[in-house]
């Protein structure tokens, strides 16, 4: 296969000025919603959406998690890093995620602050592009979403010293079941573990359009806190 050869054109719809919410997380909340399948501006759209979703479950294929994003950082030694990760939530502050703040990820962002989010969802052929900057949300704010995970996941934070060398499987599932049987019952938020907030300061929606002319809409933060609204050319 030549990779080169890989192409498709983009016609599920289009974005206009007059169409985007005066607000960016506004604007977000709503093309998360659509994404997720939760409502849509036509009857055709959530048809198309349920028919996709379908034809990759008849094959076997489940569709990306609607609230994965990829996640930028940059080290203190300038190189840039990223990795998937789960948006766990949005409000006036910005983007919500939880991780080891021990892992490459949690000290790339502790030395570096700077930080950016791409979220893509193929089957509306739309992107959305976040830039700013990450701060540690509460411990009380961490806590309260620990105790929401599965307790798999719970012992998981113990046991996993994310992004550091393990011998093998086997040495990692040892840790695993060790921890278990320290925390029988309720498991404790680890002193490494917590959420970070990325609080932008841009934010482009992409459309895909036909001939790659696609809608792009890039919101900038003013010194005055409010939003600058241009388009972008594709």
């Amino acid at each position: 296969m030549n990779v080169a050869d890989i192409r498709r054109d983009y016609s599920h719809g289009d974005l206009h000025r007059a169409g985007l919410d005066a607000s960016p997380l506004l604007q977000f909340e709503k093309w998360f919603s659509e994404a997720a399948a939760k409502k849509s501006d036509s009857y055709f759209r959530r048809l198309g959406i349920a028919l996709f979703k379908l034809w990759h479950a008849i094959l076997g294929h489940t569709p990306p998690d609607v609230n994965a994003m990829v996640l930028a950082t940059v080290g203190k030694n300038g190189v840039p890093s990223t990795r998937t990760v789960l948006l766990k939530g949005t409000d006036a502050r910005g983007f919500i995620f939880f991780t080891n703040y021990a892992s490459r990820k949690g000290r790339e962002l502790l030395e570096n602050p700077n930080a950016s989010l791409t979220f893509y969802w193929p089957d509306l052929e739309r992107q959305i592009c976040v830039a700013g900057i990450v701060e540690k949300v509460s411990r009380e704010e961490s806590e309260n979403y620990f105790k929401s995970r599965p307790r798999g996941s719970q012992l998981s934070a113990w046991a996993s010293n994310q992004s550091d060398i393990v011998a093998d499987r086997a040495a990692l599932e040892a840790k695993w079941n060790e921890t278990e049987k320290k925390f029988p019952k309720e498991v404790p938020l680890p002193p490494n573990w917590g959420g970070f907030v990325l609080k932008p300061q841009r934010i482009e929606f992409w459309q895909g359009r036909a001939s790659r002319l696609h809608d792009r809409f890039q919101y900038a933060k003013q010194p005055d806190n409010s939003w600058k609204l241009e388009r972008l050319a594709p």
